[in-house]
């Protein structure tokens, strides 16, 4: 059934439609963000580098790139996802799962001003959007089988946002609190955490096994569910 024509063409619709819905979230969160710092007299061009230093929207950014050539993929005559397009897939999949459970898990009790957020932004990109890309784990048709060396693509970003992230950190003037630092999680603020940099480094340590253990569930899915070159053809 997965490889059916009318399932392929649901399943890019849905993409499609997913994609169109985080662009909408990131719009919404984006204009409610830059207003804020407009009525206070803020820095516009800070304002928008710290928006998308987030790890949150980064990921986000990653989820429209993929969901639209994948729903584009699904509408051509290929019958498998190109390799390239495997690889890019099951990383931004590993992206938005660990965004959804870090969020769920670790930020979303957290007090913030009020205001600040889009609710129904927020709810997008931190529960739907990463419970979809769950979805298309196991569910999207032409889902091409990932070697287990995908795994050492998965880990790149992550540990280039990191290292972006700590190394920004203290070089940033936070002009919404007066700070001489700005980290976008308090879990990686050392200046918050109870054992300094040794807290944020228990929390980048735990987030890697995370994005391995995760990483390794998603190209196991795929290698599970998803189809190869050998795999009979079933659309039709």
């Amino acid at each position: 059934m997965r490889q059916g024509r009318t399932w392929v063409l649901v399943w890019s619709v849905l993409r499609f439609a997913m994609a169109a819905a985080v662009v909408a979230a990131i719009v919404g969160q984006l204009i409610r963000s830059v207003g804020i710092s407009a009525d206070k007299g803020w820095p516009i061009a800070g304002t928008v580098i710290d928006f998308f230093s987030f790890f949150t929207i980064a990921s986000n950014c990653g989820s429209v790139l993929a969901l639209t050539i994948g729903g584009i993929i699904g509408l051509s005559r290929a019958r498998v996802d190109p390799r390239w397009f495997a690889v890019l897939l099951a990383c931004v999949s590993t992206y938005m799962l660990i965004t959804g459970l870090v969020y769920n898990l670790l930020l979303r009790n957290i007090p913030l001003p009020q205001g600040s957020t889009v609710p129904w932004s927020n709810e997008i990109l931190h529960v739907w959007a990463p419970l979809f890309l769950l979805l298309d784990v196991v569910l999207a048709p032409k889902r091409r089988v990932a070697p287990w060396s995908t795994l050492g693509a998965i880990i790149v970003f992550p540990v280039i946002w990191a290292i972006y992230t700590l190394v920004r950190g203290p070089l940033v003037h936070d002009f919404r609190t007066g700070n001489d630092w700005w980290y976008p999680y308090p879990f990686l603020n050392p200046h918050v955490q109870p054992w300094g940099y040794g807290s944020v480094a228990l929390y980048v340590l735990g987030i890697a096994v995370a994005v391995i253990g995760i990483g390794a569930f998603v190209v196991a899915m795929s290698r599970r569910f998803g189809v190869s070159d050998r795999t009979p053809a079933a659309i039709s």
